[in-house]
């Protein structure tokens, strides 16, 4: 099997494609810049080779999937359609996506969020590759967004303390995709991947504070005031969305599934655990 994984200056891509080397497969490292990929926080084994591909532009994609079998792909709308095209002209065979658990929202088709995860499903439901799609919720990586405040304050201001999320270790992410890509019995299905428990914001403020060793206050603000301290960094409308799924969770457990152990074969990791893990980043 050759697979091609992109987005490898992602931490999935770039957590996947030892997992992948290190079971004897064979695996091509691409990204829409190939040059930076020693910067990221997964270093990838000596000798697999790294391409250009960047998925808005189709010129870098008949070199990216010259002899490839399966394919691991980010959520790209812009060039989906010719990168689609590409594939079955290079004899691809199968398609791993990660999508976004925000799809199966019932608002989804207002959703920014959801709404360049729907386009891809829809051209690969529409395309005769076989497709298998990963539908991950919150990652726990996305408590990045706390550490600066953390570090520089020891607090973090949220809109609602009280918002649900079952959050999950990207680490997960990446075995399962590796279970799905070389497992053919696990293809042509939809996953939802979550962690295992869901925790309110605060709830996880708590276990960082606990991993880190040092108090953590949380500050309740208004949904105005969260996007103004985030408008450097969120385009509006995707803060309106985060603030809407805030809102709609608030004070309501999130859906945590078995789709983790069904396609790795153990437990999701914890957030608790990922908290330890990552504790230096919410020290001084």
């Amino acid at each position: 099997m050759h697979t091609l994984v992109t987005g490898c200056r992602g931490r999935i891509g770039a957590t996947l494609v030892p997992l992948l080397h290190r079971d004897g497969h064979t695996v091509r490292a691409a990204s829409r810049k190939p040059e930076d990929l020693a910067a990221t926080d997964t270093a990838l084994p000596a000798g697999v080779p790294v391409v250009a591909c960047d998925l808005g532009d189709p010129a870098t994609f008949a070199a990216a999937l010259d002899g490839i079998d399966s394919v691991f792909l980010y959520a790209e709308p812009s060039g989906i359609d010719a990168f689609l095209a590409a594939a079955e002209t290079a004899g691809v065979g199968h398609i791993v996506l990660l999508s976004s658990s925000s799809v199966l929202d019932p608002d989804a088709g207002d959703n920014p969020i959801a709404a360049s995860h729907r386009a891809v499903e829809q051209a690969l439901a529409a395309s005769p590759l076989t497709t298998t799609l990963l539908r991950p919720g919150a990652f726990a990586s996305n408590a990045y967004q706390w550490a600066q405040s953390v570090r520089a304050h020891g607090s973090v201001d949220l809109p609602y303390p009280n918002s649900y999320s079952s959050p999950i270790d990207g680490a997960d992410i990446a075995e399962a995709a590796l279970a799905v890509l070389t497992d053919p019995r696990l293809r042509g299905a939809a996953y939802h991947l979550t962690g295992p428990e869901s925790l309110t914001a605060a709830e996880q403020v708590g276990l960082l504070a606990a991993a880190s060793g040092r108090p953590i206050t949380v500050n309740t603000v208004s949904g105005a005031a969260w996007k103004e301290s985030m408008a450097a960094h969120l385009p509006e409308p995707i803060a309106d969305a985060l603030l809407a799924y805030a809102a709609a969770t608030d004070g309501s457990p999130d859906e945590v599934t078995g789709d983790i152990e069904k396609l790795t074969g153990h437990p999701a990791r914890t957030f608790a655990a990922w908290a330890e893990e990552h504790a230096a980043a919410f020290r001084p």
